[in-house]
Formats: structure tokens, sequence, C-alpha cells
């Protein structure tokens, strides 16, 4: 599908109004600016205000249309409640949780405020963020959409990144089973397990990434998916190569090969 169909195909169907976490870097910001150029007004969601801030004038420089700048922490309980409120008054047809980190490491070396931190931000929010907006996108009359955002190595354990990789299989079981029970109500669910990819999520996990995707792709082709109608999209080459390779190996040997690929991610 070309860039301009599928931007036509956005706007018609999830606008005015988008909702992305995540929105101050990385997948998330590509998510936005993606968006912002197909013609939806974006609301911009992150902690940081003044990286929100600088984004969201460069895309009303470069795409006009609106903005909003919501600074919240999306592992504070409140905070997907607040997401929720101060969009009340909006349109919002599309909700794109691109929020998340990951860590890497052994499991009895992890800090523990560290990974419930990361279980409240990569599955908690996206809990409450879904269930508060579901209701919203199925009211529409042109329906709704949502996009999560799993991962490679959620498809199956992975040692030294194994509390990060069952953050992401849980969003890909929730978003697999929200494709189908929302789609009578008009809500296309897609989530995207994307590999490797470049953006800050690398220095916080602690891992180097030499062969990464794009954040600019992975959003390409998440949104391209969406409006295709698709489940899960796995973007990028390498994200296609390993999940095709691994799909027929069973389960135990599936984690084990896991094991290598993130040992030689980790720095």
């Amino acid at each position: 599908m070309s860039a301009a169909r599928t931007a036509a195909r956005l706007r018609d169907r999830y606008g005015p109004w988008t909702v992305v976490t995540g929105a101050s870097s990385g997948i998330g910001q590509a998510c936005a600016a993606h968006l912002a150029a197909a013609g939806l007004d974006v609301v911009l969601v992150a902690r940081r205000a003044d990286l929100l801030t600088g984004l969201a004038e460069r895309l009303h420089a470069e795409h006009g249309g609106q903005t909003r700048v919501l600074p919240v922490d999306l592992a504070a309980p409140t905070g997907a409640r607040r997401v929720a409120e101060q969009t009340a008054d909006l349109d919002v047809g599309l909700l794109v949780q691109a929020a998340g980190f990951g860590t890497a490491g052994r499991f009895l070396d992890a800090d523990l405020a560290e990974q419930l931190e990361m279980l409240a931000v990569n599955c908690q929010a996206v809990l409450d963020l879904a269930h508060r907006f579901a209701p919203r996108l199925a009211a529409r009359p042109t329906g709704g959409g949502m996009v999560l955002f799993g991962s490679l190595v959620g498809r199956q354990g992975a040692p030294g990144a194994a509390h990060y990789g069952a953050t992401k299989a849980w969003v890909q079981a929730l978003g697999e089973a929200l494709h189908v029970e929302l789609a009578p109500r008009g809500v296309d669910v897609l989530t995207a397990t994307p590999g490797p990819v470049r953006s800050g999520f690398a220095d916080r996990a602690g891992m180097r990434l030499d062969t990464a995707v794009s954040a600019e792709r992975v959003a390409a082709g998440a949104l391209e998916g969406l409006v295709r109608g698709r489940m899960t999209a796995s973007p990028g080459a390498l994200s296609k190569l390993l999940g095709g390779s691994l799909g027929p190996l069973p389960r135990p040997l599936r984690t084990r090969v896991m094991s290598r690929v993130v040992r030689s991610l980790t720095a």
C-alpha cells in the first residue's frame, strides 16, 4: 500500500485526534510524526514536558494541525486516568501505546524497584488505557483503532531479558485477543512485534543494536498493518527473519535460541 493511501485511510477512519504514548522519543515519536503528516491531530504523552513541547512545535511547523501536550508518568497509578480525563473533550479515534522500556541482564541481579516500574508502564498502563479508551473508540460512527507494541522477545522466553520479554508476551496476548473481541464493535487492534530498534531503549536496557531497524520504519510498518486490518505486524527485515526462523521451532528450543540472541545484543 502506498504511503499516500495509508495516510488517507488513517485520516478518514481514525481522525481527527489520536493519542500517542511514549511520544518524546523512539517509536512513539516516529508514530506521532507519521500521524501528523497524515493529517491527524495528535495528543503527545510522555514524562518530559520540554521534549513534548519541542516535538509539538516541530509537528505544527511541518504539518499544521493541532497538538496537545500531556506530561504524564504512566508508571504512576493515576497516569492512565489523567490521560483519559485530559482528552475527554476530544474525538479520539486512535490510541497508540508506544510507551515502555526494558532491561537486560541476569534476573537475580535485577533491581526489583525497576522491574516493578517496568511492569507498571509496559503492562498495567497498557491495560488501563485500553480499558478506558475502548468504549470511546467503539462508540464512534467511523470506528476506531488501537496499536500496542510487543516485541520479538515476547514470542518465547528471553533469558537475559526475562522480565522484559514476559511483559511483551503479556502485551501480545492482550492485543491478539482484543483484535478479535473488539472487531465486531468497529475497533481495529494491531500488535506490532519489532526486533531491535534504534531508539533510546537500547541505552536504558544496556544493549548494543548494530543491526537495528529505525523507529520510523517500525512506526510506518505498524500503521500500515493497522489500516490493512492485520492482527500483528513485524516491521523490519530482521524481525521478519528471526520471527520466521524461530516460529517453526519447539518452544524450548526457541527460548534457548533467544538466549543467544539476547546475549549477542547485551553490552
